[in-house]
């Protein structure tokens, strides 16, 4: 069964079987690894001409073929790029859709790495930067300039995890003239699918829910039939490529993830229900409770909700964030999320230059991981009463 038959299929039913297909290797269910650099054509001509459908490692192997297919499938997209992490996976498509002189929007609630690449990498470069307030909606069209070519969204935010209106935004950029990105590593696009809401170019840190185990670094990158040229070419220029090994691993990954979501959705949903009302907390930032000031949104254009959110201690600082932190036993202390593993980190806001927000103690993400639900509030109980202590 081709990748297409499968568009109308279930969730779990497509993550089992999109992306390759067993007769075209022998019947076996999973792709072959290829490690590949030089690849060897028959004769002079062919070569000449390339005219072979793999040429070198860099532009393509049956296994990058395979995770390709099944993200393009699930994202409605045009074509798909894999790169070596989530970071990369930012920087690439900013580079082939920004050049000197232009002006990039990002979202002010942005991944802190994509800011500091903008900061410092695409200003060096000669590209104007500004950041936007994430409630903007179509009010992103008074923050536009005739230079203005790139309109840079995550939703929801990082660590504060503000809702944008994404069709509205997209909507006014592309009105504009801009292409419009958008990071959707909190929701994958089993939860929301930025293509079919005006987005020219989805992102995605594939070392998150994707790959599940906190063991891979990948990146995807997928764009409609506009940009898709320019995105992969920009590719084969800088010879950021993915390795097979990783590559394999996230398709691995990839057949479990719709179980994974609904137990870290259900974790996460519960948790911080259970959080709302305990003493200590003066803030859940969860997208999926009602409280929420995103909430509508997230109704609206989600279909789910990942693991990951923040809570506000209520009232100190750093002495109560550490001491909150380091009575954790569960909870492990480290970057990243997606894994099957709860995490907790203490969220920096002071790189924000709009979205600064009124937060009455220190900020905490927690990734709510695999865990019985029991255990993790046992956990979070043990540092609440340390940060109040």
């Amino acid at each position: 069964m081709s990748k297409g038959d499968y568009a109308n299929k279930g969730i779990h039913t497509r993550l089992a079987h999109i992306g390759n297909d067993p007769r075209e290797f022998f019947g076996f269910v999973n792709p072959p690894v290829v490690h590949a650099s030089t690849v060897l054509f028959p004769d002079a001509a062919t070569m000449a001409a390339r005219n072979q459908k793999y040429t070198y490692g860099t532009r393509g192997t049956p296994t990058t073929d395979a995770l390709s297919s099944a993200i393009d499938t699930l994202e409605g997209s045009a074509g798909t790029i894999l790169v070596p992490s989530g970071l990369a996976a930012v920087t690439i498509p900013l580079l082939a859709f920004l050049s000197a002189g232009d002006h990039v929007l990002i979202v002010d609630s942005v991944y802190h790495p994509t800011r500091n690449f903008a900061d410092t990498m695409l200003k060096r470069l000669g590209v104007e930067v500004d950041y936007y307030d994430p409630l903007v909606g179509a009010g992103i069209t008074a923050l536009m300039k005739p230079n203005t070519k790139v309109v840079f969204t995550e939703s929801p935010g990082s660590n504060t995890f503000e809702m944008q209106d994404i069709p509205a935004i997209a909507r006014e950029a592309k009105a504009r003239g801009a292409v419009v990105m958008m990071d959707n590593t909190w929701a994958t696009p089993l939860y929301f699918r930025p293509l079919e809401h005006g987005v020219d170019i989805s992102i995605h840190a594939a070392t998150k829910y994707p790959a599940g185990h906190s063991d891979v670094l990948l990146g995807t990158v997928s764009a409609n039939e506009v940009c898709w040229k320019r995105l992969q070419e920009t590719h084969f220029t800088m010879g950021c490529c993915a390795a097979p090994d990783d590559v394999y691993q996230v398709l691995r990954g990839l057949r479990t993830m719709g179980v994974r979501l609904e137990r870290h959705e259900e974790n996460a949903l519960d948790v911080a229900r259970w959080l709302e009302g305990q003493q200590g907390v003066a803030r859940v930032l969860h997208p999926g409770l009602e409280s929420f000031p995103g909430h509508d949104i997230w109704k609206r254009d989600f279909s789910g909700a990942s693991g990951i959110f923040s809570i506000v201690l209520s009232g100190g600082g750093e002495r109560e964030a550490h001491a909150f932190l380091d009575a954790l036993e569960i909870f492990g202390l480290g970057y990243s999320w997606g894994g099957y593993e709860s995490l907790a980190v203490h969220v920096f806001l002071g790189d924000r230059t709009v979205a600064k927000g009124d937060y009455q103690g220190p900020v905490i993400r927690l990734q709510i991981g695999l865990e019985n639900p029991e255990d993790i509030k046992a956990d979070l109980a043990r540092g609440l009463a340390a940060a109040a202590g």
